[in-house]
């Protein structure tokens, strides 16, 4: 489709990495990606103009900073059956609207709530953390990892009472989703998939935990068990059955 390289900066575990990453592999475009550890991967992103992730760094078109501007740019690069974004304007306000809604308030509530019971755990933060970093990368979060811990939880508020509010507002855009789909619609709006079902799938994942996602899930047993139970609940519901099914039949499509 494009013979320019394309760098795709990232952090493993990073929710709206997943969404520019899923972009890029539903168009099939040919990309580089670059994890890093949280704190290094500023030495990247800086290199890019940029402050966190996802960067796509392009050839020739500068460096995009923010996962809808990357959409963006690739929905003007992909073929008419692969458009992220309708034609029809009353259609595309409905999908930016949804994604801006999933950007604002659904990943920042799905971050917030996972790292509550992660930020804590060695193991399941280095998978998540380091998992195709490079290796002095891994040796530092090795070393440093009681620091970014406690940098982690002052930095989010990561406290009991934030939780449960962070899951409210998971819970309610969840019923806003299902709301949505109790026509019996396979998408959000119109009839194909668009930026707004990429979108809520990717940032979902982490309270999901869709098998099709590249870093393989833990299994409910291996979680706390106020967590696992919680996760449980959110797959059973029509937006967590429409998020799995998003990952099973378009999270690899070419």
């Amino acid at each position: 489709m494009n013979s320019q390289n394309y760098r795709l900066i990232t952090i493993p575990i990073s929710h709206f990495s997943e969404k520019a990453r899923w972009a890029l592999d539903r168009l099939n475009i040919p990309y580089t990606e670059e994890p890093h550890v949280p704190v290094f991967h500023r030495f990247a992103t800086m290199k890019y103009d940029g402050n966190s992730v996802p960067v796509l760094a392009t050839e020739n078109h500068g460096n995009l900073v923010d996962s809808t501007d990357i959409l963006h740019y690739l929905n003007g690069i992909a073929p008419v059956d692969k458009k992220l974004y309708p034609e029809i304007p009353e259609l595309r306000k409905e999908v930016e609207e949804l994604e801006d809604l999933f950007d604002e308030k659904l990943a920042v509530a799905v971050r917030s709530w996972g790292y509550f019971y992660k930020v804590k755990d060695r193991q399941a933060m280095r998978r998540g953390w380091c998992t195709n970093t490079p290796w002095f990368e891994q040796i530092g979060f090795t070393i440093l990892f009681p620091f970014l811990s406690n940098l982690l939880n002052k930095k989010f508020k990561l406290t009991a009472e934030n939780a449960a509010k962070s899951l409210a507002e998971i819970q309610e855009v969840f019923d806003l989703v299902g709301k949505q789909l109790s026509d019996g619609r396979s998408f959000l709006v119109g009839d194909n998939f668009s930026a707004a079902d990429l979108t809520f799938a990717a940032l979902s994942a982490p309270v999901l935990m869709p098998p099709e996602h590249f870093l393989k899930p833990q299994k409910l047993s291996q979680l706390p068990s106020e967590m696992a139970t919680v996760i449980l609940e959110l797959q059973t519901t029509p937006a967590g059955n429409y998020g799995l099914r998003l990952y099973r039949e378009e999270r690899y499509f070419s």
